[in-house]
């Protein structure tokens, strides 16, 4: 078994955080030149897409206007929609009210059948054509039934 060493491998040296900076200010210059050089050659190209994307921002932005527009007005929940049922809601609160008003009524006109004397007697009288004595009870004959209409088996 070899238990040699082989050649070192290339050992490197990390400068110091000083001539790390001072070779970045000794290359600034340059630097500044070629992103200078850099920028001149790109700034055609760069102008004319930011022209490109101000358009596309615009279309974008008035396209949005337009789809949120219609959205509101027409939308599942938009404006017509909206009209429509708070007048639907307008219309069943009538209805609500003068269903009430008619269920009061019948309310009433049941507790005075349960405990008024003279509403029983009143309906008795209608109804069952009830009479006290001496008194004489005159009652309409019903109207005729309407003739019925002829077919045409009765025309031959």
């Amino acid at each position: 078994m070899d238990l040699r060493v082989g050649p070192l491998s290339r050992v490197r040296i990390i400068p110091s955080p000083e001539e790390r900076l001072r070779t970045l200010v000794e290359r600034a210059p340059q630097a500044e030149a070629w992103a200078d050089r850099v920028m001149a050659k790109l700034r055609p190209t760069l102008a004319m897409l930011h022209g490109i994307w101000r358009r596309l921002a615009t279309a974008a932005v008035a396209a949005f206007s337009i789809w949120l527009f219609i959205h509101v007005m027409f939308g599942a929940n938009g404006m017509v929609v909206y009209r429509q049922k708070k007048a639907e809601y307008v219309g069943l609160q009538t209805e609500i009210r003068s269903l009430q008003q008619e269920n009061d009524r019948h309310t009433d006109q049941v507790k005075s059948l349960q405990t008024d004397p003279k509403t029983i007697e009143k309906e008795a009288r209608e109804q069952l054509h009830y009479a006290r004595p001496g008194e004489v009870v005159y009652v309409s004959p019903p109207p005729p039934a309407p003739p019925k209409p002829a077919t045409d088996s009765a025309r031959k």
